[in-house]
């Protein structure tokens, strides 16, 4: 019968207790009518037996296959348990023990369940970022300085407040777990004694000038060679200079030195400009009176070898005919002479030379020589002696008469 059925024992409770019976109920009763249940849910019944401590029930061979049921459910349950899926960003660490055994990639795998064998899952793609010499205080705004970080002595004896920013994420998920305690703070230590040695080894003006970025460079590089020698697992991937100025104390002077070196920066640049202005202007003028120098030679030494020609030409005409050469050279010369001479000589043969001014000449001075008209008064010319009829034939008289009194003079 079962406890919660009706009879006439109204009074008793489920443990098989009268109500007038205290305190708490008989541990092998509870024990014993707990595996009651357990064998009938599995389908098993029981005799009971009175012994000397109670009733007992025996078991069946129903009892044993469904316990035989529920292990072997529990035993696939752990099974399953071990089970895991590694993200396409992260590396899974399988421990055995406690023990590094291997590292997983991404998708399912599945390793001995607890206690046996367990898995850390590291994220191997996250960036993770470090400040040195200044810790943030929100979004858009500065940072507070660290001094015991930020302070740092150059090889010239100088003070300079340096503040960078790293960058690095995880490269080996076992080594960062397994081979440095506390990674990321040593990453902190080793970035910190690497730009404190190159600063070290620079000086101030570099360091706050123009070797801003070599300085991060090769912190970046000498940090790197640290970490793979202690086999950390990290991997740098940058490392910004915030800012870089001398301490505050001494900021006021600095200024004024960074001052005197931008005018003289400006004024070394306005020399090079006015440099770069006049020397290819000079340089061309030099060069262009080297040509005309040149040019002149050339014609000078041409003009002189044409003049040699010449004259041995000449020389053997003279040889040929001395009388004739001679005269041709005298004509010639005379052109030249009188080639801008204002005043004609007209050689009169019975009576003085007349000098004839030519007044239309002159009023047509401007005009080509060649156009100019010489035009003689007949009548002075006809009381001197001369009886021409004409200008024309004046002139061609003059021109004989001009001849024949040079070869007079020249006989004389």
């Amino acid at each position: 019968m079962a406890w919660n059925e009706p009879n006439e024992n109204k009074d008793k409770d489920s443990w098989g207790k009268t109500s007038d019976q205290q305190g708490p109920p008989d541990l092998d009763e509870i024990i014993q009518n707990l595996r009651a249940k357990l064998n009938k849910l599995f389908g098993g019944g029981g005799q009971r037996m009175q012994g000397g401590n109670g009733s007992q029930i025996l078991g069946r061979g129903g009892g044993t296959a469904g316990i035989a049921l529920l292990i072997l459910i529990l035993v696939i349950a752990w099974l399953l348990s071990g089970i895991y899926i590694v993200k396409p960003a992260e590396q899974g660490v399988v421990l055995r023990f406690g023990k590094y055994l291997t590292t997983t990639d991404s998708g399912p795998h599945w390793h001995i369940p607890y206690p046996i064998e367990k898995v850390e899952l590291v994220d191997v793609a996250q960036i993770r970022s470090y400040e040195i010499g200044y810790r943030s205080t929100g979004r858009g705004q500065s940072g507070s300085p660290v001094p015991s970080e930020a302070l740092m002595l150059t090889q010239d004896e100088n003070i300079v407040d340096v503040r960078i920013a790293v960058q690095y994420r995880i490269k080996d998920a076992s080594y960062y777990l397994f081979n440095v305690r506390n990674a990321d703070i040593n990453l902190r230590q080793v970035i910190e004694s690497a730009l404190r040695e190159v600063v070290g080894k620079s000086t101030m003006d570099f360091v706050l000038t123009s070797g801003r970025s070599e300085t991060m460079v090769q912190t970046q590089k000498l940090a790197q060679q640290v970490l793979d020698q202690y086999n950390a697992g990290l991997i740098i991937t940058s490392v910004n200079m915030q800012d870089a100025q001398p301490p505050e104390q001494v900021q006021s002077a600095f200024a004024d030195a960074i001052k005197a070196r931008e005018d003289e920066q400006r004024l070394r640049n306005q020399a090079e400009a006015y440099s770069n202005d006049i020397l290819p202007k000079a340089r061309g003028a030099a060069f262009r009176k080297i040509q005309e120098a040149e040019g002149y030679k050339s014609e000078a030494v041409a003009h002189a070898e044409g003049q040699t020609a010449r004259f041995a030409q000449i020389l053997k005409e003279y040889q040929v005919a001395p009388e004739i050469t001679q005269e041709r050279l005298y004509l010639e010369a005379m052109e030249k002479v009188m080639e801008r001479s204002r005043k004609v000589l007209v050689d009169v043969p019975k009576g003085t030379n007349v000098f004839y001014l030519p007044l239309d000449r002159m009023a047509n001075e401007g005009g080509s020589r060649d156009r100019h008209t010489i035009s003689l008064d007949l009548d002075r010319l006809s009381s001197n002696g001369n009886n021409t009829s004409s200008n024309e034939e004046h002139t061609n008289q003059s021109n004989d008469d001009s001849h024949s009194h040079s070869r007079n003079r020249r006989a004389r």
